[in-house]
């Protein structure tokens, strides 16, 4: 679990900076006070750090390592400003002696000196990053896919404790998938169809939720699959029409036709774990379709893909081509009710999608 640290600086106005710890403290890991006398000293169940003598936990200001007091450091944070590679080495020396939280302020480089201090600091201390915006954030927290233990955030409103909250808060979502029994199957002429390049490698079994009903979304695999003809591309999903809805969080749906390079998507494993992914590029090209027709909870669902032997669909026991999709076979998909509304679920809507 990464830490939400939420910093309040002394130039606010009394009645913000009232406000503002009133929300840190709903939200926030630690409230990083940065006065030497604050007032109050005391938030009921929140860890108060800061360079005065009762916090919880106690900064200081590392100039040089001989500024490192000598016991005890397990409730010690180190600030460490990293303009060069001296400045790592203090960094990664505080950490040897003990201390156990390092915050780190890169000046000019962001990322790394904090892939080397990652690198280096692992199992020793932990790691916080002082962060400007919600970009330096995400940035932060996944350097080297492990990314800060933590980050420092110096908000202004209470809505950026929100925004930032979002960030740091943000877990893996789990998808319902059902079981759908195949009705047919149609070829269709040539239509446009958009593979998906996701700037990641997708897994076996792992892909794209879409359909042509954005209440009945089919699991549509990443082309992972070995074949003789065709080398496989783990970044790739052939999502199919470009008319199709798909899943790109987990209460929202775009058209295939409005994703774009540098979107986020919703990547779906066989199971419903998820995880986001960036886009590289959507290749749009005109190809024959078929179209493939499931029952799922006594309703039809409908989706429209690239006939080819490469594009599968995920089944409760592995995947099957789309050019060998038959009648009675199970698929899986997700099922819900409701409308949507630009993309957002509205349940109390009736809509009618055929």
């Amino acid at each position: 679990m990464k830490e939400l640290w939420i910093e309040i600086i002394e130039n606010l106005p009394p009645t913000v900076k009232t406000d503002l710890i009133r929300a840190a403290s709903e939200a926030a890991d630690v409230i990083l006070i940065s006065d030497s006398q604050p007032q109050p000293l005391k938030i009921h169940g929140k860890t108060l750090a800061g360079p005065f003598e009762n916090a919880d936990i106690r900064t200081i200001n590392l100039q040089k390592v001989e500024d490192i007091p000598t016991a005890p450091r397990d409730n010690l944070a180190a600030r460490v400003v990293v303009t060069g590679g001296e400045d790592e080495t203090k960094a990664e020396y505080a950490a040897r002696l003990g201390v156990r939280y390092i915050i780190l302020k890169c000046i000019d480089w962001k990322t790394i000196p904090l892939e080397n201090l990652i690198a280096k600091l692992r199992r020793k201390s932990k790691k916080i990053m002082e962060v400007d915006n919600i970009e330096e954030a995400r940035l932060a927290l996944e350097t080297l896919q492990l990314g800060a233990d933590g980050i420092v955030y110096k908000p202004r409103t209470r809505e950026e404790i929100t925004q930032i909250v979002e960030v740091v808060r943000r877990s893996p979502v789990k998808i319902t998938l059902s079981e759908a029994e195949i009705v047919n199957t149609k070829p269709l002429g040539v239509g446009a169809r958009a593979c998906i390049d996701t700037c990641d490698l997708l897994n076996p079994r792992e892909g794209l939720l879409v359909g042509s009903q954005s209440s009945g979304l089919f699991l549509v695999e990443s082309e992972t699959f070995e074949n003789p003809h065709v080398e496989p591309r783990p970044f790739r999903v052939n999502a199919g029409s470009v008319a199709s809805y798909t899943l790109v969080s987990p209460d929202r749906t775009k058209y295939l036709s409005e994703l774009r390079c540098g979107d986020e998507v919703m990547v779906v494993n066989f199971k419903g774990n998820t995880r986001i992914v960036n886009i590289c590029r959507v290749k749009i090209e005109w190809r024959p379709m078929i179209m493939i027709t499931a029952k799922c909870e006594g309703r039809n669902m409908n989706v429209i893909l690239q006939n080819a032997e490469t594009i599968r669909l995920l089944t409760p026991e592995g995947s099957v081509s789309v050019s060998e999709v038959k009648p009675g076979m199970k698929v899986l998909v997700r099922s819900e009710s409701g409308g949507r509304h630009f993309g957002t679920l509205v349940e109390e809507e009736s809509v009618i999608e055929r």
